[in-house]
């Protein structure tokens, strides 16, 4: 009987044994599966942190772009002011955007130092012949004069400048501009006076007789 007791117990011992064997195999490998999970979800957290992140402002961008491309398809084209067109004279009459004198000089050379150094024009393109000089363009803002130099096929003693005046208008003080013409030379041969228009206004004479009248205001 006691022979009997001890086998059995040995039995559950060795049972017991192997039970807690595969427990700790167990308890070992579900151990292992977590750290692994662990190590994994470490190391795609890192990966996510070093991969920069897709602005959504270039796709926002985008978007935008084409939705204002796509009003600016949709808007109907502005009509057409005939009337503008239909109130203009037929046939229709002349229309300029600028002009300039071209003034035929004695002395090429001494109308260039007047215009230059009294009147203040300042000079651009020069024309020659001969290594002499037959033309000068003078720029004073926005206007343009220009000079030539007479070959006298029409005779030296043709009268230049008589009847002839040219109006030029300046957003400059005239009296300053009158006293400092005045003190380089020149031949002022009215004003500075008030016009009836309103402004002031002075007329300079050149070397060849053509005269010239400067005005503010009105």
């Amino acid at each position: 009987m006691a022979k009997k007791k001890g086998k059995k117990e040995k039995k559950k011992a060795k049972k017991a044994a192997k039970k807690a064997a595969k427990a700790a195999k167990a308890a070992k490998a579900a151990r292992a599966a977590q750290a692994a999970k662990a190590n994994q979800k470490a190391t795609q957290k890192a990966a996510t942190k070093a991969t920069p992140k897709a602005s959504p402002k270039p796709a926002r961008k985008a978007r935008k772009a084409r939705k204002r491309a796509a009003k600016k398809a949709a808007k109907p084209p502005k009509p057409v002011d005939r009337r503008r067109h239909q109130s203009r004279n037929q046939p229709e009459s002349l229309r300029l955007r600028s002009a300039g004198p071209s003034f035929t000089v004695s002395d090429l050379q001494k109308s260039l130092t007047f215009y230059r150094d009294v009147l203040g024009f300042t000079p651009r393109e020069r024309w020659e012949e001969d290594g002499a000089l037959q033309g000068i363009e003078l720029v004073a803002g926005s206007v343009t004069f220009w000079l030539g130099q007479d070959d006298w096929k029409k005779g030296r003693d043709r009268v230049k400048g008589e009847g002839f005046r040219m109006y030029c208008s300046t957003a400059q003080d005239i009296d300053a501009f009158a006293a400092r013409v005045k003190s380089a030379g020149g031949t002022i041969v009215d004003g500075p006076k008030d016009e009836p228009w309103g402004g002031r206004a002075f007329a300079v004479r050149d070397y060849d007789g053509f005269t010239i009248t400067f005005a503010n205001g009105g």
